[in-house]
């Protein structure tokens, strides 16, 4: 979604550190002099409750777009002050969403005149009520009531999380709707993975800052997924590696689109689901029925799974089987599906990385070991320099998700929970493979 200089420079990227680890001492009122054993407060949550209709009205103190911060600083120095800060910080949340206007629309992008982002999508990098906007514009793909489209914009705009790009609002003119979301400062991961400039670099060149990325993913999707605390079912229908932006220095990962299945009318409810599947109709005539004018999809090729091929139907089993192949893609670093020219054929042949996965971990043909295997499909430009235990187990979770039958693929909450445990072994093992600190001389004695 978004290009930065980290994706397409071809020398390494020098990491800068971070600003939002810390608070700075402007914002902490000094204690009086009557009161001088009373702990800080952050004056940056305000004393009394303030307009929270809209999400633009302070975008500067209401929500940050750095990676691993939440934005707000808080005062520490006793529980306390802790738990008045969080007290004032629920207050401060934004959860009413903006419905913009569509001369506002226009006028930020110059009447669509501006310079798109991005090839493949229409949408615009600007400035909209004075926050760093992306404004991405989608058709209807499904007729929704203005009630329901209203409910569903306030329960997208109430979710929070790190690793997922907030929405911060809609417009909507004739069969389109424009989506808003915050900016964010990265590259995209195949940007980051398959760089045009310089095919032998990537800034993904350690097996940590690949494990970052997969974690991140893995906790954002089970997220949306499990635990927004909503009593509604999301589908997010749009996970591939060029929908999730990976951000420096610490090579996190927010994945982008988030709401706009549901918004789009893309996703269909499990009673609608069972409603269209009732009566005495065939596999083919159910196939063409929910591939009907009310409910039509579009997808990635590579990414869909075999029921959403056949059905058009986006469910979270489907979203599984999307982050499986994004993983299997950020372990090998190739694209889900490639063609290449065999010579012995005469003919294009057909490689898919899931293919490939499996004869790494699976091919136990005497051909070679697993291990030799797995350190010839693992991407050359980790050089080698990676844990191969980990590496196999967190391919066997990607194969697992990537499973035909839909049941059987695994529920994001296991997945994240396999992948945080594959994590901390990562860090354990980069930790012992740093160099201790020694000196030494190259002269003669």
């Amino acid at each position: 979604m978004c290009k930065s200089k980290m994706a397409i420079d071809a020398s390494t990227p020098k990491k800068s550190k971070s600003k939002s680890k810390s608070t700075p001492r402007s914002t902490q009122t000094p204690p009086s002099s009557s009161s001088s054993s009373k702990p800080t407060r952050a004056t940056s949550l305000p004393k009394t409750k303030t307009k929270t209709s809209s999400f633009s009205d302070n975008p500067s103190t209401s929500y940050a777009s750095t990676s691993g911060s939440t934005g707000f600083h808080l005062s520490t120095d006793t529980s306390i002050s802790s738990r008045t800060s969080l007290t004032s910080l629920r207050g401060t949340l934004p959860e009413n969403p903006n419905i913009y206007d569509f001369s506002e629309i226009c006028s930020a992008t110059n009447n669509f005149l501006s310079k798109r982002y991005s090839s493949s999508t229409p949408c615009w990098h600007c400035t909209l009520r004075g926050a760093d906007v992306i404004i991405f514009q989608r058709k209807f793909r499904r007729k929704l009531q203005t009630s329901q489209l209203r409910e569903l914009l306030s329960v997208v705009c109430r979710s929070h999380h790190v690793s997922i790009i907030k929405l911060l609002g809609v417009s909507i003119s004739g069969e389109h709707i424009y989506l808003v979301y915050e900016y964010v400062h990265g590259a995209n991961l195949s940007d980051c993975l398959r760089n045009s400039r310089n095919v032998h670099f990537t800034v993904l060149s350690t097996w940590i800052s690949r494990m970052q990325v997969a974690a991140d993913l893995a906790h954002g999707l089970d997220y949306i997924h499990n635990k927004t605390g909503l009593n509604f079912n999301f589908v997010h229908n749009h996970i591939k590696s060029s929908a999730i932006v990976v951000t420096e220095p610490d090579f996190n990962a927010r994945v982008c689109h988030f709401g706009a299945a549901q918004l789009c009318g893309e996703a269909v409810e499990e009673n609608e689901i069972a409603t269209k599947q009732l009566g005495e109709i065939t596999e083919e005539g159910r196939s063409k029925e929910l591939r009907s004018s009310d409910v039509q999809f579009e997808g990635v090729r590579g990414y869909m799974s075999p029921e959403f091929q056949s059905t058009g139907v986006a469910t979270q089993k489907s979203d599984v089987y999307a982050f499986g192949v994004v993983m299997l893609e950020l372990l090998s670093g190739e694209e889900p599906l490639k063609f290449k020219f065999d010579e012995k054929r005469r003919d294009f042949v057909r490689i898919s990385v899931i293919e490939s996965a499996r004869a790494a971990v699976d091919g136990g043909d005497g051909d070679g070991s697993v291990e030799g295997k797995l350190r010839m499909w693992v991407d050359r430009r980790l050089k080698d320099s990676f844990p191969v235990d980990v590496a196999e187990k967190l391919t066997r979770v990607a194969l697992d998700c990537v499973h035909v039958d839909p049941d059987k693929r695994p529920n994001m909450g296991r997945v994240a929970g396999k992948i945080s445990t594959l994590y901390l072994k990562s860090k354990n093992w980069s930790d012992n493979m740093k160099m201790p600190d020694m000196s030494f001389s190259l002269g003669p004695r």
